[in-house]
């Protein structure tokens, strides 16, 4: 019995935001914007590039406004700008305010991210708001972007478990998405945070999301891999009907860092794991190359991404989480796809 799953998948590079935002040292600005560019170059039509939060306790994203400006500004990519998505993370309306606001004068993002989690305490610690409130707040935040062309995603979080409550409810999960859906954002990320999730219950997860709402393009899959579990979970989620997926290079990313440049900052608090840089998502590296294997068009240009991936090591100075970029694509004569 052959394996179901669809035959193109829409990626969703985050390196540029959440890959570097648990670096313990501040990333340049001419780097990211780099790789925002050689990215797009790739044939990647969907980025997340920065975060327009309070740089006080993400100083990583101090430079929102000028990551934003080079990208919005760079000659090698203004032929594809216009077929591109890219998005900055605005948990707070302050943030929502200044990405709007980089929006109307020409360099702001397509699209923002809002951020709820399933679990009050991990929501209340990463936005200092109670559920109810940031629900209102989010109704309200999603009426000013649009009324600027900006778009929203809905994030949901805690949706396998928490790192501070422990187990959670999925169901909770499937009535969040909805009432992100209800209040006007226009898609929703699902988000395995932490790598709790096991592939069993992400597919059975998936399918539930997609019996209720079956609409793929509302739907993006985000595993971290803390446990290894990430390309299994990819699997999973393919075979419930999932088209689209984020991933970093080399797999970096997590809680923000509380240390930056030799300097304790807030970031979200104390780090969740004994050995922080056991963290981060799902290698876009493996995951194309994997996806390339089973015959899904990805619409990008591998070999070059494994290119970047080797670039982006040197760019934060260790050896990353890919394999790929090691081992390399499996030759076409032995795989047997030509």
């Amino acid at each position: 019995m052959s394996l179901i799953y669809p035959k193109e998948i829409v990626l969703g590079d985050i390196t540029v935001r959440d890959g570097f935002q648990h670096e313990e040292k501040f990333i340049p600005t001419e780097a990211k914007i780099w790789l925002s560019e050689q990215l797009i170059l790739s044939g990647v039509k969907r980025i997340e590039v920065t975060n327009f939060g309070n740089p006080k306790g993400m100083p990583q994203f101090k430079d929102a406004d000028e990551v934003m400006r080079g990208i919005r500004n760079s000659k090698k990519i203004q032929h594809l700008l216009p077929e591109t998505e890219i998005t900055a993370v605005t948990i707070r309306e302050r943030a929502v305010e200044r990405a709007v606001k980089a929006y109307k004068e020409g360099y702001g993002p397509d699209r923002i991210l809002l951020m709820v989690s399933t679990s009050e305490s991990h929501h209340k610690k990463n936005s200092g708001l109670s559920l109810e409130d940031y629900w209102k707040m989010s109704a309200d935040s999603i009426q000013m972007a649009h009324e600027a062309g900006v778009k929203v995603n809905g994030t949901v979080s805690t949706i396998w478990g928490c790192p501070i409550e422990g187990p959670t409810d999925p169901k909770k999960a499937l009535e969040f998405t909805q009432r992100w859906l209800e209040i006007g954002a226009d898609d929703v990320e699902h988000a395995d945070h932490d790598g709790s999730a096991s592939p069993d219950r992400v597919y059975d997860y998936y399918k539930m999301v997609i019996d209720a709402i079956p609409d793929p393009t509302k739907h993006i899959a985000h595993f971290h891999t803390t446990r290894g579990w990430g390309s299994a979970n990819v699997l999973a989620a393919l075979q419930a009907g999932i088209t689209h997926f984020e991933s970093t290079i080399g797999g970096i990313g997590g809680q923000p860092a509380n240390f930056v440049d030799g300097v304790p900052v807030s970031g979200t608090g104390s780090y969740y794991y004994k050995d922080p840089s056991l963290v981060g998502l799902v290698s876009t590296e493996d995951m194309l190359v994997m996806m390339d294997e089973m015959g899904i068009n990805t619409n990008v240009n591998i070999d070059k991404i494994l290119g970047l991936g080797n670039m982006v090591e040197r760019i934060v100075g260790r050896r990353l989480r890919s394999e790929a970029i090691k081992s390399g694509r499996i030759p076409k004569e032995l795989s047997g796809r030509g």
